[in-house]
């Protein structure tokens, strides 16, 4: 996985499958460039502190990560939130999920993972020496609460690409980069390297 889809894929779970907080101006072009500066400054450069503002973020899933984005996931947004609060929201494909680790049986809960549907989490990301945590709140599927044992079976299947197995909602995930932690105010985060 590359660097850049690296910290797509973290910013996406710390943030991510996420929905504008609808403040402010809506995200640019031109936020979209600063934001890949910023991640192309991060690759190169070593213990420095980089500010990523919540609409340079949004901007560029908007504009430019597409081509980074697992197979399935489309129009993330983020929300960044005062006390290391995420909240997030993106289209997901279930049927991708649930193609690649079928139900064992009728009663097993993954025969809900049916679509294209917009799916969301709200969570808390702390971060310390390099690894990240993202303690999760809530999440939903449309307006129907998601149970997290749904959620984990979303998550690991797009995390695979980062580990084998994938991630859930309970890992621990190493930051790229070198980013060693992420400071998440409301509307940024400053990334530390």
């Amino acid at each position: 996985m590359h660097a850049k889809q690296r910290i797509a894929v973290a910013l996406l779970w710390a943030g991510a499958l996420v929905v504008l907080s609808g403040t402010g101006a809506p995200p640019s072009k031109h936020e979209a460039t600063l934001f890949q500066q910023k991640i192309d400054a991060i690759k190169v450069q070593k213990h420095q502190r980089t500010v990523l503002t919540e609409n340079e973020v949004n901007a560029y899933f908007q504009f430019d990560a597409a081509k980074y984005l697992p197979v399935g996931v489309v129009d993330p947004a983020i929300a960044i939130q005062a006390g290391g609060r995420l909240w997030g929201r993106a289209v997901v494909d279930l049927d991708a999920v649930r193609k690649a680790n079928p139900p064992k049986s009728l009663l097993d809960p993954k025969n809900l993972l049916i679509g294209r549907v917009p799916l969301t989490a709200t969570g808390v990301l702390t971060t310390s020496n390099g690894t990240g945590r993202f303690a999760l709140e809530s999440a939903s599927v449309g307006n129907v609460p998601l149970p997290k044992l749904l959620l984990d079976e979303i998550v690991s299947f797009y995390t695979r690409a980062a580990r084998p197995g994938g991630y859930t909602t309970d890992d621990p995930f190493p930051l790229p980069s070198g980013i060693r932690e992420i400071q998440v105010s409301r509307g940024q985060a400053v990334i530390i390297q």
